[in-house]
């Protein structure tokens, strides 16, 4: 789409160059922001200019730059990640939980997918349930720490203030070597998801359950051991925020993750038991 009231480009080569003026927003893949009227915004400034890594890889656990495309994280996934990072296998079926083609993929940024805080953000879904840290740099120069399941706030909103920058995104390395697992549905075949359940057992027995698409911002919830069907169905039903919009009511999407989670509890109480 031509975005007819952008009159300026800038690329942004420091960290000076990130000082918005009026009208202007950060672009990276650009892939909504293209895709849409912005009638308000005047100006891009480019962030891939800045030449940030696409990964990097520390005693600390994986650093994804923001501006790190979605195809390039599954190609590193497929190819160079480290064989005992086992929880890495999620972001393949979360990716494919985005309601986009491959081709999106190789211009979309896990970082643009992450500040666009769309309930059903495929890279949300990953980040959330790999307990991973958004690095955001503040206008002041400085810079905060937030986890990826608190900077999403409500569908399509942040914690982000006017002129923070998302710089990376820190996944520990305490839950790069579990097991994991996603559950999705939608309405259409080939529709947005309706609902998403994605999970992860750490080698000590912890459980993590995140929802996500169904409810407006990431339901996380942690248990010392894999829960029981009962204390799962409860504390999956029991967000206040599931909604209803043209692809799911909200009575709907309760039920429906309800069953996704009981499905992967499943999976995860047989492996135990194996």
């Amino acid at each position: 789409m031509d975005i007819t009231t952008v009159t300026s480009y800038r690329a942004a080569r420091t960290r000076a160059d990130l000082a918005l003026r009026p009208g202007e927003v950060v672009i990276a893949g650009g892939t909504w922001l293209m895709s849409e009227p912005q009638p308000e915004t005047t100006g891009f400034v480019d962030l891939t200019t800045l030449a940030w890594p696409d990964i990097e890889i520390s005693a600390d656990g994986l650093r994804i730059g923001a501006t790190c495309t979605i195809a390039r994280l599954l190609a590193w996934v497929d190819r160079e990640a480290p064989a005992d990072w086992t929880s890495l296998a999620l972001a393949r079926p979360a990716a494919d939980a985005l309601l986009a083609s491959f081709k999106i993929w190789n211009t979309a940024t896990v970082g643009g997918n992450v500040c666009q805080a769309f309930a059903a953000g495929a890279m949300i879904s990953l980040l959330s349930t790999l307990d991973a840290t958004a690095l955001v740099w503040t206008p002041d120069g400085g810079e905060r720490r937030v986890a990826v399941a608190d900077l999403v706030i409500d569908n399509q909103a942040t914690s982000l203030a006017h002129g923070e920058v998302l710089r990376a995104l820190d996944v520990p390395a305490h839950a790069l070597r579990s097991r994991v697992g996603l559950r999705k549905i939608a309405l259409a075949e080939l529709g947005r998801s309706g609902a998403v359940v994605t999970a992860r057992v750490d080698p000590d027995g912890a459980a993590v359950f995140v929802v996500t698409a169904s409810v407006r911002r990431p339901r996380v919830l942690r248990f010392a051991r894999v829960p029981g069907p009962g204390e799962l169905r409860d504390a999956v039903a029991s967000a206040t925020d599931f909604y209803t919009d043209p692809l799911g009511s909200a009575d709907w999407r309760r039920g429906v993750s309800v069953v996704l989670a009981e499905r992967l509890r499943t999976q995860f109480a047989k492996e135990a038991a194996a």
